[in-house]
């Protein structure tokens, strides 16, 4: 059974409205993530990589970062919501736990930029980091939710332009089929109080346009994922995305793929976003970081 704490927070969250503006869905979820408290002993610095603006963020000594440890993080939103401010506490938890250095990507938001200009962003920033000599064995890339389905994609793109792929890659809650067809999204005894298929198909038509939602950089559900690094994808058993982490994981085994599924239960989208409040929450960034640390060192 969830934490009381667990249980409490997202209470507060089924009490919101949903059914509200962009501009209000961005504000609304800007507060969610300010009230995050941050990891004690950790610095966050703006800055860019590769032209795009983000968050650096690094434990202090004397925990400090484990030799050249890098995280890249790609943050949730739909493609449409969310920044580098919304996942700062969430994350400087997890550069803590894995002793990492961590560059949350604030790529571009539809529907003022469309598909595929965060997949852009989240290049350049990642060949960057390369150039300045990040050790791709030592380099992880992670995100969540659409972050997750553009953590993907990301490597999709880059493995087929012959770039050195990251040590693994860890979607949490991935969104990784833009047709909406996984069953979890219609059938019953899902409780996720944090996605709605509205939303979904809203998101997508602001992030696709008239790009075709089965393209494999666009959903990488349908991407040949043969080549990829080890991958770890975690999800709740409450979540509406449930079967895109399903699929993904078959899909992902059937090619080669080293591939770790965790369906946690009475979990909700994402539950890692609330950092230390509760146990469920902890255990889950502690996890991801322990995953991290095995394939990066």
């Amino acid at each position: 059974m969830p934490s009381e704490a667990f249980d409490n927070i997202v209470a507060l969250i089924r009490a919101a409205d949903l059914s509200v503006s962009l501009d209000e869905q961005r504000a609304g979820y800007e507060l969610l993530g300010s009230m995050i408290p941050p990891a004690a002993g950790v610095t966050v610095e703006a800055g860019e990589v590769g032209g795009v603006p983000g968050d650096w963020i690094a434990p202090a000594e004397p925990a400090g970062v484990d030799g050249g440890r890098t995280i890249l993080y790609l943050h949730g939103g739909g493609y449409s919501i969310g920044s580098a401010q919304t996942h700062r506490g969430m994350l400087t938890h997890l550069a803590k736990a894995a002793r990492a250095r961590l560059f949350t990507v604030d790529y571009r938001l539809a529907p003022e930029h469309p598909y595929p200009a965060a997949l852009d962003d989240a290049a350049a920033a990642y060949r960057a980091l390369l150039d300045d000599g990040v050790d791709p064995s030592r380099l992880a890339v992670a995100g969540d939710s659409a972050g997750g389905g553009l953590a993907l994609a990301l490597l999709l793109r880059l493995r087929d332009e012959g770039v050195a792929l990251p040590a693994t890659v860890t979607p949490i809650s991935p969104w990784v089929d833009l047709t909406l067809s996984g069953d979890s999204l219609s059938i019953g005894g899902i409780d996720d109080p944090l996605l709605t298929s509205e939303a979904l198909t809203q998101w997508v038509a602001n992030y696709l346009g008239p790009t075709d939602p089965a393209s494999p950089t666009a959903s990488p559900l349908f991407a040949d994922l043969t080549g990829l690094p080890p991958l770890l994808i975690q999800v709740g058993d409450q979540e509406v995305l449930l079967d895109d982490s399903r699929r993904l994981a078959e899909r992902a085994e059937a090619a080669g793929v080293k591939t770790e599924l965790v369906v946690a239960p009475d979990m909700v989208h994402v539950w890692h976003m609330f950092g230390d409040l509760t146990p469920e929450s902890s255990d889950a960034i502690r996890s991801t970081a322990d995953w991290i640390v095995a394939h990066t060192t």
